[in-house]
């Protein structure tokens, strides 16, 4: 059970065991308030500790997002269906190629949210999950490298996930969010946790030995923005083509096809506000 004596029941011994034979040491928390489960694991990671881990929090009060966006979570006192999911999950992990880490972590979280793909749950470039034009997850990956380590060591990867599972109060967003419950009326958070880590991690680790390759069609099948106008925020518009083997955005613009690379800018649909 979480601190703060939550009434959610997380079965984190059960999470941690399932992944022991993927991640030897691999251990599970749940926390009830934290600034940032991406912040926490960055910290622990800068101070020497790199054993894998999953971290939960119930409320974030300093959850960040892409390019320093908050993503706030919070749970009202008794209630037994967080409106957010909020975990982070981090690990050791040395690719050839860092290109495409946050599609294939979409890939795979849209694969176990919406496996039938009847709540058409699809990828927005590089690291949302939409329904119906509105967002339902967002991912934020970062990494350090471990005190005394060297460039040839592995880094230590956080990978930051935050699912919209009840519905979500919108004031100061400029469209309203999705959540699961619209099409899974009793999805609860440590459901859907339990539901998502395990193949999360098989990804992830499969992402480590092969890169973003065999995610490619996979994302390809689910990618919201292939075929559409699109505007970047450094000005720039063009046709998007979908993405490449490697992860970029193909945008073919006046000057020509390009590849987007997405630590560069964000991108939108034409007509919507980034």
């Amino acid at each position: 059970m979480a601190a703060g004596g939550s009434a959610l029941q997380w079965h984190e011994e059960r999470i941690a065991a399932a992944l022991a034979p993927l991640l030897p040491g691999f251990a599970a928390e749940v926390v009830g308030e934290i600034d940032s489960t991406n912040t926490e694991l960055m910290r622990r990671a800068r101070a020497g500790r790199t054993e894998p881990v999953l971290l939960v929090a119930e409320r974030q009060t300093a959850g960040r997002g892409r390019l320093g966006r908050p993503w706030q979570s919070a749970q009202q006192p008794g209630d037994d269906v967080a409106p957010s999911l909020t975990f982070s999950l981090g690990l050791p992990l040395a690719p050839a190629d860092w290109s495409g880490l946050s599609l294939a972590v979409g890939v795979s979280l849209a694969e176990n949210l919406d496996p039938t793909g009847a709540a058409k749950l699809g990828l927005k470039w590089p690291n949302d999950l939409w329904v119906d034009e509105r967002k339902l997850v967002g991912i934020l990956i970062e990494t350090a490298l471990p005190h005394g380590g060297g460039a040839s060591s592995p880094r230590y990867v956080v990978i930051g996930i935050g699912v919209n599972i009840g519905a979500r109060d919108a004031e100061g967003m400029r469209t309203p969010p999705a959540w699961v419950r619209q099409w899974r009326p009793d999805a609860t958070s440590p459901a859907v946790l339990a539901e998502l880590i395990p193949p999360l991690v098989r990804d992830v680790l499969a992402f480590g030995a092969r890169g973003f390759a065999p995610f490619a069609e996979r994302f390809a099948a689910r990618d919201v923005l292939r075929g559409r106008e699109v505007v970047l925020s450094d000005g720039r518009s063009g046709l998007c083509e979908g993405v490449s083997w490697t992860g970029e955005l193909q945008v073919r613009t006046a000057e020509g096809l390009q590849a987007i690379v997405s630590d560069e800018v964000s991108v939108r649909p034409r007509g919507m506000a980034l």
